[in-house]
């Protein structure tokens, strides 16, 4: 559908005014609430200057502000971006910067954050506080910024543009730039396709026709994303559960908590959760074995559906996870860039795997030269799906080129996730090929904790490597080597890259070695670093 996202949300708004869209603990609202809400937040920033195609960034927590904000900036046809709460100054200034943002609406929690990176952004004018008791006099308040303006009227707007970074090969976040039509497609495969809704609505009377047929006085689905809106599965999963006509629900914690994720579910009738993988599946498994352990399982009878995207869940988590709810497990592999590439749904009583899926129509495993990979042959490809003329990265062609590729007079997305086909089809999913580490959820580029720890005055050289962990994944560890009589503990590794990056890619591990291994070229030897990080090969 080639409509702005805003005037999607309308559509829907206008047909379910009096239900409930969003519900954040005790907060709610309505549809009627959230449009007459972000309106104003438009009318407030299209005061200062924001207008079609400025580029707004969003570095809020979950809650209904964040869709607010989102949905303000779309109204204005203004290109929202996504930012991480957890990134220092030097981060948000280089995100920010490469984005070349001009508003931001962020969390009281950032002010000093926010306030240190202002003077690098000369391009920043329009900064807006949400929460906390005292705002900047260099900044908006949220609340008192909506009470004062003007609600924003509705406008003709176009295919719209849509901008989400996500971290990547290049050791700084990457921001894909696509079309409103584009994020349509995606986001109705949360949402209609769960429903059966096949084909998609193609118009905005098609919209508004399916959406009264899914029920104008009921929500077509409850849906709780556990995962920051910062990253495209919670936005994502959000998003097409609205489209749909459903209510979504966020946990009302900023840290994730299993607990109170199951006691959400029962509590708020929730039927869809969206997770990533182990991160998050593990944690829950635990809370519910532990509940009926003693006695106080949860009522999760409104379950239908778990949704995991872009971290391996492996198959005894899930089957543990079936044991306390007659549910289908939806494992995707999918990325920013498009996608998903493949999935496996699982139910009770089937045979569940790890890492082992079906590609979806249209997708491909294809090899350097762009052919497919034989199924059965063992060799390992990289995942390919279609994509549209759109879409490309934020400023950065070389890379553009690297991850769409033509081919056969096509355009295809090719991320860098690494398969090989089974002689029955089966995808066997190997991870991403480059040096991404994939830790809860978050991507880190290791290059870029070694930089930071070849700056520590002890350290001669540095390796950082992902080693397997159960809970998160990944783990990151730091092999290095020191000066000598030079000193390192692993709180002072982690503290040293703690003050510029963020908490999420501090090394949790320190081995400290006499020599690196490297190739004469200076090339890393990081099957060796692997090995020494997990053991099979310390000093």
């Amino acid at each position: 559908m080639n409509e702005s996202f805003a005037t999607i949300l309308e559509t829907v708004g206008d047909v379910r005014p009096d239900r409930l869209a969003v519900s954040h603990g005790d907060r709610t609202r309505t549809w009627a609430e959230l449009d007459e809400r972000a309106a104003r937040l438009a009318g407030h920033l299209a005061a200062q200057g924001v207008g079609p195609e400025s580029r707004v960034a969003i570095a809020l927590y979950n809650g209904v502000e964040y869709i607010e904000s989102v949905y303000a900036v779309l109204k204005l046809r203004a290109v929202p971006l996504n930012v991480n709460y957890r990134y220092r100054r030097d981060e948000i200034v280089g995100l920010l910067d490469d984005a070349q943002a001009e508003a931001v609406v962020f969390d009281a929690t950032l002010a000093e954050r926010m306030g240190e990176a202002r003077p690098d952004l000369p391009r920043l004018r329009t900064l807006v506080q949400f929460g906390g008791d005292d705002v900047p006099d260099w900044a908006a308040g949220y609340d008192a910024a909506l009470a004062a303006a003007e609600p924003a009227p509705r406008q003709e707007r176009g295919n719209d543009h849509w901008l989400m970074y996500t971290g990547g090969t290049t050791g700084r976040p990457k921001g894909v730039l696509s079309r409103h039509s584009g994020l349509y497609n995606t986001v109705c495969a949360n949402g209609f396709l769960l429903l059966g809704e096949v084909p998609f609505p193609q118009t905005l009377d098609e919209l508004r026709a399916t959406v009264e047929r899914l029920g104008a006085d009921r929500d077509a689905m409850v849906c709780l994303p556990a995962p920051p809106l910062m990253h495209a599965t919670g936005m994502y999963t959000t998003f097409g559960a609205l489209l749909a006509g459903g209510r979504v629900v966020y946990l009302p914690s900023r840290s994730y908590d299993p607990d109170e994720l199951a006691a959400t579910v029962e509590r708020e009738r929730v039927d869809t959760v969206s997770i990533v993988g182990d991160v998050f599946a593990r944690p829950l498994a635990q809370a519910l074995d532990r509940a009926e352990a003693e006695g106080r399982s949860y009522d999760l009878s409104s379950l239908r559906r778990i949704i995991s995207v872009g971290v391996t869940w492996s198959a005894d988590v899930k089957e543990r996870l079936l044991h306390h709810a007659d549910i289908v497990c939806r494992d995707l592999v999918a990325s920013s860039e498009g996608g998903p590439y493949a999935v496996i749904e699982t139910r009770r009583g089937e045979p569940t795997e790890t890492a082992r899926f079906r590609l979806v129509p249209g997708a491909r495993v294809i090899d350097e030269q762009g052919r497919d990979v034989e199924p059965g042959s063992g060799q390992v490809g990289m995942l390919a799906a279609p994509v549209d003329e759109h879409i490309r990265y934020q400023g950065d062609d070389a890379a553009t080129a690297a991850t769409f590729r033509e081919l056969g007079g096509r355009r295809w997305v090719v991320p860098g996730d690494m398969a090989s086909l089974d002689a029955d089809g089966t995808v066997v999913f190997h991870g991403r090929g480059s040096r991404v580490i994939n830790t809860g959820g978050e991507k880190v580029f290791a290059e870029e904790v070694e930089q930071l720890l070849l700056t520590h005055p002890a350290v001669r050289d540095a390796m950082v490597v992902g080693a397997p962990d159960e809970r998160w994944g990944s783990r990151i560890v730091a092999v290095v080597a020191l000066h000598p009589g030079a000193e390192l503990t692993e709180a002072e590794a982690r503290a040293h890259v703690g003050e510029r990056l963020a908490d999420h890619k501090r090394p949790r591990e320190l081995v400290v070695v006499d020599e690196l291994r490297r190739s004469p070229s200076g090339k890393a030897d990081l099957r060796w670093a692997s090995s020494v990080a997990t053991g099979t090969d310390r000093p």
